[in-house]
């Protein structure tokens, strides 16, 4: 499976992790959560590698305006309603995946 990169087009660090890859040649896809959002399959694939909790921009304004501290909800639900909740970017290849501006880890997914 090719990298994938779930961000949007105005994101800083999402614009870093397409920069990281193209460096070193390393093949990837695309995919802008305003333009497509993210699959639940896919998702749950992030979800199980990191955790939900992990995906949540609690630093977010969305997360502030909807004042998801204060409720409870389904996580994973509230993330594929709003992509808007998620921390971006999120680098996948298949079972492993990695969120945020981490270049180290960015670079473990290139290992074979």
């Amino acid at each position: 499976m090719a990298l994938q990169i779930f961000g949007t087009r105005k994101c800083q660090d999402t614009k870093k992790a397409e920069r990281f890859f193209k460096e070193r040649n390393a093949r990837f896809q695309f995919i802008d959560l305003a333009d497509k959002g993210i699959s639940a399959g896919e998702l749950g694939s992030v979800i199980a590698a990191l955790g939900v909790e992990a995906l949540v921009d609690v630093e977010g304004a969305r997360y502030k305006e909807r004042g998801l501290s204060h409720l409870f909800c389904d996580l994973e639900e509230e993330l594929l309603a709003d992509y808007r909740l998620l921390k971006t970017p999120i680098v996948r290849d298949g079972r492993k995946a990695v969120v945020g501006h981490d270049p180290e880890a960015w670079a473990s997914l290139l290992k074979p």
